[in-house]
């Protein structure tokens, strides 16, 4: 079967759907392919802090984030719009455990990727988005006017331009011409439940362990401890002396949650951060083609979703974008 569309995206993770809801707000006709099920991966296993002031992120990052901040309420309103589901901000202040013993107050949100996730899921079917999950890309060809995607269903779909946004399976698709050095970070992290004598409300976060409460939604009442980072490939066992070792780190913030009594874990998992080397996304156009990528956001895809949705639409529509891109140019690793 032949399908025409305006732009595939394949991948849909928190990245891939919410370009494909802004590209669709533009007036795109919108095809996204997903090998898996859609959010599936690391979109949901994150903690969610929009982190956009820690200080262990690249000083590269910062216009970007900062875009990201700026449009966050508007992306959660649109979502809400089309969904009918509102995201709550979960936290508005983070303590931030600086290396000299200080302890640093930041203004900062934190929202519930689980939560984010079946509102973005309900926002997309909403619209006339095509998705379509378990369907990967075999092979591409490409044409003066566009490129042909063939699929794994049988069916080829042509387009004018093709987004990449595969996270930490940029590396290993079929597809990539290009030696880009995208690979998955193992982070296992574990949520446990609060005693009622612990009023947290704010995450408290040092350079190798995070807590972040829940206030709201099924996840109320409850903290993520994480996470670890392992250069695992893609292994998503947990271990529990990893996991013992991430309370014992927290337990040094917070002393309450050392005891698996007083504060019992509820789960555990590991998800795979998509790293390039210098910790930077791959954002732009594989020169003199149609494809671009979106990929390698590493720890901060639920921040940084927003502002790459816009300045990656504007990047296909030939519009210069309003962040400086070139710290995050494909060309930076050939």
């Amino acid at each position: 079967m032949q399908k025409k569309s305006d732009i595939l995206i394949a991948g849909a993770g928190i990245v891939g759907l919410s370009l494909a809801l802004e590209l669709h707000s533009r007036g795109a006709q919108v095809t996204v392919l997903e090998r898996d099920t859609a959010l599936a991966q690391a979109s949901t296993a994150a903690a969610g802090m929009l982190a956009a002031n820690d200080p262990h992120n690249p000083l590269a990052l910062e216009p970007l984030s900062r875009l990201s901040i700026h449009l966050y309420s508007g992306f959660l309103e649109k979502i809400a719009a089309l969904s009918g589901i509102a995201v709550p901000y979960q936290t508005s202040v983070t303590h931030q455990y600086v290396a000299d013993g200080s302890i640093t107050r930041l203004a900062e949100h934190s929202l519930d990727p689980r939560q984010l996730a079946v509102a973005l899921l309900a926002a997309v079917r909403a619209t006339d988005i095509d998705l379509r999950e378990h369907t990967e890309l075999k092979f591409t060809e490409e044409w003066p006017s566009g490129v042909a995607a063939h699929c794994t269903s049988g069916d080829r779909i042509s387009v004018h331009q093709l987004v990449y946004a595969t996270g930490s399976w940029t590396s290993t698709d079929r597809l990539r011409r290009l030696s880009l050095p995208v690979s998955p970070r193992k982070g296992q992290m574990l949520r446990v439940l609060l005693p009622d004598n612990l009023n947290l409300r704010e995450v408290h976060r040092a350079e190798d362990i995070y807590i972040v409460p829940r206030l709201y939604g099924p996840q109320a009442g409850s903290a993520l401890i994480g996470a670890t980072v392992e250069d695992a490939g893609f292994d998503t066992t947990v271990q529990s002396t990893d996991l013992a070792n991430l309370r014992h780190r927290a337990s040094r913030l917070i002393p309450t949650l050392a005891s698996e009594t007083d504060a019992p874990t509820l789960e555990s998992w590991a998800g795979l951060r998509p790293a390039t080397p210098d910790n930077l996304p791959i954002l732009g156009r594989i020169e003199h083609s149609q494809e671009f990528l979106a990929t390698g956001h590493f720890r901060n895809g639920i921040l940084l979703a927003p502002a790459t949705a816009v300045v990656l639409a504007d990047l296909i529509e030939n519009r210069t974008p309003s962040v400086d891109l070139q710290p995050f140019t494909p060309t930076r690793f050939l």
